[in-house]
């Protein structure tokens, strides 16, 4: 908890003296911390990337398919409920 504080007073420190050269700063280093990190993730290769994109739209349709299924029972069951119980 300390140093989370320290490092919280040094940030504000730092943003106060540091204007905007402290601003290029921060933001190359940003930069670059990111650089580093997309270099250390494994990316997946096209083959993988291909079975993940089949297994989506396969997912997609059959649940689209269900869910159609899904309402027209319902709807099939609130009509004949109205026309079983209407006061007409």
């Amino acid at each position: 908890m300390k140093t989370a504080m320290v490092e919280h007073d040094e940030s504000i420190a730092g943003r106060a003296r540091g204007g905007v050269a402290g601003w290029w700063g921060r933001s190359s280093r940003f930069l670059s911390e990111v650089r580093n990190e997309i270099a250390r993730v494994t990316w997946p290769s096209r083959r993988e990337v291909y079975a993940t994109t089949i297994v989506v739209i396969l997912t997609s349709i059959f649940f689209g398919v269900y869910l159609y299924g899904v309402d027209v029972a319902f709807s099939a069951i609130v009509g004949w409920i109205f026309r079983t119980f209407s006061a007409a």
